[in-house]
This record gives structure tokens, C-alpha cells and sequence, in this order.
């Protein structure tokens, strides 16, 4: 599932509103351990993407 949710996620970094529900289907479908490293993912890809900044905050929560 970690696999699909980057590949996912990786598709839809092209528009902010829609990366960000599918981070949030994410981080409701997936373990914690899992969790911690979809943050190391997205945040390398917030660096290539940077308007995705504004997703970040449901990583906080």
C-alpha cells in the first residue's frame, strides 16, 4: 500500500488541492511506521514541488 500511495501521490504533485486529499486518504489508510516514512517522502518532494508547502500541515497532525 506505501508503494501505490507514492506512486499515487507522486502523479497528483502536479496540483496542490488534489495532492493534499490524497495525502489525507493516505495518512487514513496506512500504518504508522509507514507514516513516518511517507513524511521523509513527501518532504523531498515538497522540496522538488514547493507549492505543495501547504500540505505539510496534515503531516502535524
Amino acid at each position: 500500500m506505501f508503494e501505490y500511495t507514492k506512486t499515487v501521490l507522486k502523479k497528483v504533485s502536479f496540483d496542490s488541492v488534489l495532492f493534499c486529499k490524497e495525502l489525507e486518504k493516505a495518512l487514513q489508510r496506512l500504518l504508522p511506521y509507514e507514516i513516518e516514512e511517507l513524511k521523509i517522502f513527501i518532504n523531498s518532494l515538497v522540496q522538488q514541488h514547493p507549492e505543495l508547502n501547504q500540505c505539510l500541515i496534515y503531516l502535524k497532525a
